[in-house]
């Protein structure tokens, strides 16, 4: 992690019709470091990533990447700035191999790109390598996880934004892909992550950035809300389910 921005929101304000969810939200997070979206049921987090992917066009004020502005730009755009989207749930081509799967996901670069680097993205996933020729519907939850991270991983990303990965994992499951993405960071990505188990997942995290109401209530170094009592009571307990 170093001090250089990364992402910056600027007083963004975004929902969905009559219904703001982000309310004049700023924040910036650094380069190379996990950083994780808290906060109740709500607040905001999930729609943070789409905002920031091009999924849901703020009303109002900046996001920068960079230092350059990136407000309301196309996911095609962004992909091509280095910025990779993890949806919560499931986002694979069932009847498809993993192999197919990943031809798709670099769709954007090439063909010829994508099969040069299929090897590198399966060097982190040994049991998706065995896999590769059987139908995504058949693999295991994990296993289809880190395909949709592979895929992901296809576009070398600078950024990585990930919504709920643990979400239908096993615990082990779950800790190995928090090993993945601060290994990524540890390589100089930066991650945005929005996850239900908190705890485990500011263990593995460089800051924490609070939400409530769609504002920025608290961004404080991971560690240091671990270590403090009143934040799991203010922040931690009972946080379990999704956000818009």
């Amino acid at each position: 992690m170093n001090d250089r921005t990364c992402i910056e929101f600027r007083n963004v304000v975004a929902g969905y019709k009559d219904f703001m969810i982000l309310n004049e939200l700023s924040f910036r997070i650094p380069a190379g470091a996990i950083s994780l979206l808290i906060g109740p049921n709500g607040a905001g987090k999930s729609t943070v990533l789409k905002t920031l992917f091009g999924l849901l066009k703020p009303r109002a004020g900046r996001i920068s990447f960079e230092g350059r502005d990136i407000t309301g730009a196309s996911q095609k755009a962004l992909l091509a700035e280095g910025i990779a989207f993890v949806p919560q749930g499931r986002n694979l081509f069932g009847q498809l191999s993993a192999f197919e799967n990943l031809e798709l996901g670099g769709i954007t670069i090439g063909m010829k790109a994508t099969h040069e680097r299929i090897p590198e993205v399966l060097d982190f996933f040994p049991r998706l390598k065995e896999r590769l020729h059987s139908p995504a519907s058949s693999l295991s939850g994990g296993e289809q996880k880190q395909l949709e991270i592979g895929r992901a991983l296809l576009l070398r990303p600078r950024v990585i934004l990930i919504d709920e990965p643990s979400i239908g994992l096993s615990p082990i499951v779950v800790q190995d892909v928090f090993r993945l993405l601060r290994s990524l960071a540890d390589r100089g990505a930066t991650v945005l992550m929005v996850e239900q188990n908190v705890k485990s997942a500011l263990r593995h995290s460089d800051e924490a950035i609070a939400l409530e109401s769609g504002r920025l209530v608290l961004h404080k170094p991971a560690a240091e809300i671990l270590a403090d009592p009143r934040m799991d009571r203010l922040f931690l307990g009972g946080m379990h389910g999704g956000s818009p």
